[in-house]
């Protein structure tokens, strides 16, 4: 997957959960099935958080949780400037042929306010727009289309494009009338399941907060 994305995947994850160790990172992105959506190997996560933390995108803690040592890392003003950036250009981009980035930017919309959401959205549902018009329309087809099965092939993407902007439509609909919430502090009328390691995390994001004297 394209270095940006990784990054994006590794920046969201942290700031969501923060201050977090290495191994549930890991645990946590492996659960959204990062491999088969956005192919990245879970093995390649602990070089990615030892690159951001070099690039200062990431502060390292090295703590002592009872008889181990963990890391344990947190946002830096400059990660946090990292992934807004990425995150809103995610949104606003198109791709007819690869959505993995926008997937990635969606998938922790629960980092951006509510104004930015809609505001890259709606840019976004312009954009399919034009790119959907720029697709040659299924009642002309001429030769300069290549042969048949070429052309053909052209109108599958471009009927996912027609789907995403559908998709969109609605969603953005429902984000701007309040149906659909995200909002971190907004009741999403859902939680995880009683076993969801997520508990556990924020029992030790705690922990973590305290032995770094917040």
């Amino acid at each position: 997957m394209a270095g940006s994305e990784t990054r994006m995947l590794l920046l969201g994850a942290v700031a969501m959960f923060e201050p977090i160790n290495g191994y549930q990172i890991r645990r946590e992105l492996v659960s959204w099935e990062i491999d088969k959506w956005a192919h990245v190997n879970p093995g390649s996560i602990y070089n990615g958080l030892t690159t951001l933390t070099r690039q200062g995108h990431l502060k390292r803690h090295d703590l002592r949780d009872g008889t181990r040592e963990v890391a344990v890392y947190e946002m830096t003003t400059k990660g946090r400037a990292e992934l807004l950036q990425l995150q809103i250009r995610a949104l606003e981009e198109v791709d007819p042929y690869d959505r993995v980035a926008f997937h990635t930017a969606f998938s922790m919309l629960p980092l951006l306010d509510r104004a930015q959401v809609v505001h890259s959205l709606g840019r976004r549902k312009r954009v399919l727009q034009e790119t959907l018009d720029g697709f040659p329309s299924p009642r002309h087809v001429g030769p300069e289309y290549g042969p048949p099965h070429a052309f053909r092939s052209m109108l599958l993407w471009r009927d996912s494009v027609a789907t995403e902007l559908a998709w969109l439509t609605s969603t953005l609909r429902d984000i701007e009338s309040g149906a659909l919430k995200f909002e971190q502090g907004d009741d999403w009328g859902w939680e995880p399941p009683s076993d969801d390691p997520g508990w556990q995390m924020n029992v030790d994001r705690e922990k973590y907060r305290a032995l770094l004297g917040r």
